[in-house]
């Protein structure tokens, strides 16, 4: 300040040069040349020091940290096309705008079907289209039930002449449906009403009631209940379209002798209401199930199934159904205690079910998994453990013939986790698989006749994507590949299978964006480190931006919450442990341990007969080999494992976690609409017991699937708590560490 203010005061003085007006100036050219210079210094030291004084952006700073806010915009929000494919090269989505766009790859043509502007004007929340692309469907006011199923009002609107009006059964008006879709042929209707399922042959016709024998909260037809759409089909629909759209398959649930949940509604009255549903806890009796298909073209006709000869008379589950012509039908049976596995195949016209393939599988989502067929049903494919040597069992590809002929088509100490087509014409398979990594998904196809060796089809394609899904043309010779795995984002990309068998560049349309990051370039300031334990169990730490091995860092560790399930993988996830991470003193870890999926059957199977031991000591010994950070919590998915957790013994250092002696538990309990308080309570009882501190947080008559200002309060909740306890604990330690 002193030089500018020198320089300020030399220049005032201009009115010295009034005084020799009459004379001509004599110009210092000495002075004005180190005046300048002067200038030019004092300018670059300035700038020096703004530069150098000023802080730099770097990851975790706050103008570039994530927020809590962020995590519900709708840039950081995945986008679902929901593309659905509807010839051999025609695919109907959804863009980010909300337009409904037809894209024909193989004439490179798009065509917008519905403007977002529609979707504005009647309030759609859900929308399908008719098989013939004339009609659509829109759901509004829809009310979530369970995890899958909702009630909604529907109308159908002609996309063409405009025209729109309610769906109704006969005689009700204003009717509030359980579902409704469209069929396999031109204008076919269906739709659920009190549990019975209606039938219409086109918009215009009068609807047919398919089924009499529904009853609210006690037989469900076409429906799931709720043990059937929460841990069986994982969907609330309990029915199937043949191929021709000429029969309807469907599930008749009978909850008669279901003992009944009790589930309190306490606001929105003066005493508390109660609601009761079906709920089989173990022991207690399961609901009848029959599986029957009706014909929907002439007369109609309704055939029974039968189920194989050992189940019948004992409880029993279907898990899968999946038409393999317009006649046949392949069903899957599990029975009760689930270690036995029936496939069959079923011929419609008579009811009768020929067993193709007895297992005894332990995991219950593999029960799910669809079998491939060839045309005349003469050979089939599915994935089952195979023995690997000394490694254990892992799943592959399996072929079945008629000619009771088994042949294995892959191989190896890695999974298949999903077959996704079977080119019959070429005779190829597409399949995803842990091959490249056990933490990736990429698509790979093999021969069925050994013509060629099996090839990664995706394995260093652009982007440098490494998880993947794939969606398949009916004729198996275009994808639709979904990029799960790409910090930046989300893509859905059209792929040329053949392009790909003959190792020949393949172009690409992205025709969407999925997922979009604020500053994706700082890759959201943290880095994906997988590690493996001595005991070969995969750990994801999260680290910090700035990580320093000087510091003492809280862990938060975050386990499964069933069995099977994978944490560590490359998949993207954008969650509240994200914005705990960006505060720059925790690192976020996920651990699979015994239990856990996609790694064998060795790994998997551990835990029979034997869960919260041999899973809780994984945990315990990935975290007592975790000696660069001081801090340990134990975040638990989900609430039924809350229980096993509660009397482990962590002898280290401070925590946030299980540890009952000294420790401060958080209990979360997530609603009460769904979700049993009793469970919660025997954890309460048990954590005062061993005089655990603990908290816990309602919320009242919310379902599982909490309303966005709840969910907002819970990440809220999530992070104030963590935050508090490992930060605070970080600090004190610290400070110890200095005073030493």
């Amino acid at each position: 300040m002193n030089v500018f203010g020198g320089i300020i005061a030399s220049l005032s003085r201009q009115d010295e040069c009034k005084l020799h007006k009459s004379f001509p100036p004599q110009r210092n050219w000495k002075g004005i040349a180190i005046s300048l210079l002067v200038i030019v210094v004092v300018c670059s030291l300035i700038t020096m020091s703004v530069v150098v004084l000023t802080p730099v952006e770097v990851p975790g700073s706050s103008k570039s940290r994530l927020t809590v806010t962020d995590l519900y915009k709708p840039e950081f929000s995945v986008h679902d096309p929901e593309a659905t494919w509807i010839s051999d090269s025609e695919v109907v989505y959804r863009n980010r705008d909300g337009h409904v766009i037809k894209f024909n790859f193989a004439l490179n043509e798009t065509e917008v079907i519905l403007s977002n502007s529609t979707f504005v004007a009647f309030k759609v929340a859900k929308y399908s289209l008719s098989a013939d692309l004339k009609y659509a469907l829109f759901a509004y006011d829809v009310k979530q039930m369970y995890r899958y199923s909702y009630t909604a009002s529907y109308i159908v609107y002609n996309i063409y002449t405009r025209e729109v009006w309610e769906l109704n059964p006969p005689e009700v008006q204003n009717a509030v449906l359980q579902h409704a879709a469209w069929g396999r042929q031109g204008q076919q209707l269906i739709y659920i009403f009190e549990n019975n399922i209606y039938y219409q042959s086109d918009v215009r016709s009068i609807s047919l009631r398919i089924t009499s024998s529904g009853m609210e909260g006690v037989i469900f037809n076409g429906l799931a209940d709720w043990l059937y759409e929460e841990e069986i089909l994982r969907s609330h629909l309990a029915h199937w379209w043949s191929p021709d759209g000429e029969r309807l398959a469907f599930l008749t649930i009978d909850d008669t002798l279901v003992p009944n949940m009790a589930l309190a509604q306490f606001t929105g009255s003066t005493y508390p209401r109660g609601l009761q549903y079906p709920y089989p806890m173990a022991g207690q009796t399961n609901p009848a199930v029959k599986l029957s298909v009706v014909n929907l073209f002439g007369a109609t006709h309704t055939q029974e199934l039968q189920p194989p000869d050992q189940f019948r008379h004992r409880d029993f589950y279907v898990t899968m159904v999946k038409w393999i012509s317009n006649t046949h039908l392949a069903v899957r049976w599990l029975n009760r205690p689930q270690n036995t596995s029936l496939l069959t195949v079923c011929d419609a016209t008579i009811g009768v079910c020929l067993q193709y393939v007895t297992s005894e599988v332990l995991c219950f989502s593999l029960q799910r998994q669809e079998p491939f067929f060839s045309k005349d049903r003469s050979r089939f494919f599915l994935t089952l453990p195979v023995k690997q040597g000394g490694q254990g069992d892992f799943h592959h590809i399996t072929m079945f013939t008629k000619k009771d002929e088994v042949r294995h088509l892959t191989s190896g100490d890695w999974e298949v986790t999903k077959i996704a087509a079977y080119d019959e014409k070429n005779q190829i398979i597409y399949f995803l698989s842990t091959e490249d990594s056990a933490q990736q998904r990429h698509l790979y196809s093999v021969s069925t006749v050994g013509l060629f060796p099996r090839r990664c089809l995706t394995c260093g394609l652009k982007e440098e994507c490494t998880f993947f899904d794939a969606d398949v043309s009916p004729d198996a010779q275009q994808a639709i590949l979904h990029c799960k795995g790409q910090r930046e984002s989300r893509s859905m990309k059209f792929i040329n299978l053949s392009c790909l068998n003959k190792h020949v560049a393949s172009d690409f349309m992205k025709i969407n964006t999925w997922h979009s990051l604020k500053n994706p370039e700082d890759n959201l300031k943290t880095s994906n480190v997988s590690l493996c334990s001595l005991t070969e169990l995969p750990l994801k730490l999260i680290y910090p931006p700035d990580f320093s091995e000087s510091y003492l860092y809280g862990l938060l560790l975050i386990v499964g919450s069933s069995l099977g399930d994978q944490m560590v993988t490359e998949e993207f996830r954008l969650d509240w442990d994200s914005v705990l991470v960006e505060t720059g003193q925790v690192i976020v870890a996920r651990l699979d341990g015994r239990g856990s999926g996609f790694r064998g059957q060795r790994v998997l199977q551990q835990v029979h007969l034997r869960l919260g031991t041999v899973d809780a000591e994984d945990q315990i010994a990935r975290l007592v080999g975790t000696n660069d950070v001081s801090l340990i919590s134990i975040h638990l998915q989900r609430q039924s494992f809350e229980r096993v957790f509660s009397a482990l013994k962590l002898d280290l250092s401070p925590s946030c976690g299980i540890n009952p002696a000294d420790t401060y538990l958080h209990v979360l309990f997530f609603s009460t609409a769904n979700v049993h308080f009793q469970h919660s309570a025997e954890l309460i009882k048990h954590l005062i017991k061993i005089g655990a501190n603990y908290t816990m947080q309602i919320y009242p008559d919310e379902g599982h699937f909490l309303s966005k200002r709840s969910r907002i309060q819970l990440t809220h909740s999530l992070l104030g708590y963590f935050r508090g306890c490992l930060l605070d604990a970080s600090s004190l330690l610290d400070q110890q560490r200095d005073e030493e």
